[in-house]
């Protein structure tokens, strides 16, 4: 008689389909989502549905994470050409016929409104992987010369709509792949000199730079009255820099341990502006105080130190580069965040990860942690 063949139970394909997750890295997204309900709970009590579709956008990012984590490395670099040059083409399309709102053109109409300017977030730096891993072992200053120019491409056309925030985490995350692909000091060190020569001068020169006569040309108008309103907060505390200000209120009533959950006074008398997306913090902060402002911090490192941990691990080129600009976006995510919630950094449209409303942006991280877990999972079938 010949031998039965017994097909794999449910749990059993399951198991095969979780093999190579990441724990840690899964252990801190968990912790980060926990802490993100909590506070969605508290601070969107009075915005109909924030907290329901909250989870559930968690849900789809879950769902992203998972499919593209099933995707083998090698797949995600054949999609880098493809997925970079539809990103470009709908940058283009925004600036010629995008959707304007609150005055900047950022949005196009495709039977369904969307952002193009997100999907360069992993476009961009799964480009510039797969440019680097092509010439892995004879990299040139030309090979260096082209990746700029792959990343000046999509981050100029981001800066023109304008989105500040959005072209900075783009700017951070194709800058660490060519960082990491070998990019020497003495290339880097004279711009980095410069813009902090360029602060030192701005804050001792802030009087005259920010008075209302003054053109910085380089920038729009809006990015200028940011940068000043970070410098002087007081110099228009009902106006532009009623958002700095309500934030470092709410962050400094929070005291050591904080108010408590859901007694938060700034958050429930809606004296913090956007306390469900960009200044979230500031509401999280006054609740739940100093000691657990560093617990999510705390929370935000293991989920960059885990990330870059995966990226030292990984067997190609392409794999390292591509793990280490998602770390350098979550990284960039909450530095930013935190720091214009703080007062240390200019107010521009950045969420916290996992903590902030919104559906697009939860879109990108899932899309981000998928591919560290693709990269994970890899790493252990090579190992296998």
């Amino acid at each position: 008689m010949g031998s039965v063949i017994q097909k794999p139970t449910l749990l059993q394909r399951m198991s095969h389909l979780l093999k190579g997750f990441d724990g840690p890295l899964a252990f801190a997204v968990f912790t980060l989502a926990c802490a993100g309900l909590l506070i969605m709970y508290s601070s969107g009590f009075d915005h109909g549905t924030r907290f329901v579709d909250h989870g559930r956008n968690m849900l789809l990012a879950g769902f992203i994470m998972f499919v593209v984590a099933q995707m083998p490395p090698q797949k995600l670099m054949a999609w880098a050409v493809p997925i970079y040059t539809v990103g470009v083409i709908l940058l283009i399309a925004v600036a010629i016929f995008g959707i304007t709102k609150k005055g900047s053109r950022r949005w196009i109409n495709l039977g369904v409104v969307i952002q193009p300017s997100e999907i360069l977030k992993i476009a961009l730096p799964l480009m510039l992987a797969a440019w680097f891993q092509k010439r892995e072992g004879q990299l040139r200053p030309f090979d260096f010369a082209v990746a700029v120019v792959i990343l000046g491409v999509p981050v100029g056309l981001i800066m023109k709509q304008p989105d500040l925030g959005t072209s900075l985490l783009v700017l951070a995350a194709g800058l660490s792949v060519i960082f990491f692909a070998g990019l020497r000091w003495r290339w880097i060190l004279p711009p980095v000199v410069l813009g902090v020569v360029g602060v030192v001068v701005l804050i001792i020169m802030e009087p005259t730079a920010c008075a209302d006569d003054v053109d910085w040309r380089v920038l729009h108008e809006y990015q200028r009255q940011r940068v000043c309103t970070l410098l002087d907060p007081a110099r228009d505390p009902l106006g532009k820099g009623f958002h700095i200000i309500q934030g470092m209120i709410a962050i400094g009533s929070g005291g050591f341990w904080g108010k408590g959950f859901m007694q938060g006074t700034q958050t429930h008398l809606e004296f913090i502006p956007e306390r469900t997306t960009d200044f979230i913090f500031a509401a999280y902060g006054e609740e739940f105080g100093f000691v657990g402002g560093l617990f999510l911090i705390f929370a935000f490192f293991f989920l960059v130190y885990r990330a870059l941990a995966i990226a030292a691990d990984a067997p190609t080129l392409f794999s390292r580069l591509l793990a280490s600009s998602m770390a350098m976006i979550f990284f960039t995510y909450a530095f930013v965040n935190m720091g214009m919630v703080s007062g240390i950094l200019p107010v521009v449209g950045v969420p916290l990860p996992f903590i902030s409303y919104g559906g697009t942006a939860m879109v990108t991280l899932g899309l981000a942690l998928g591919i560290l877990m693709s990269i994970a999972k890899s790493k252990q079938l090579v190992q296998s």
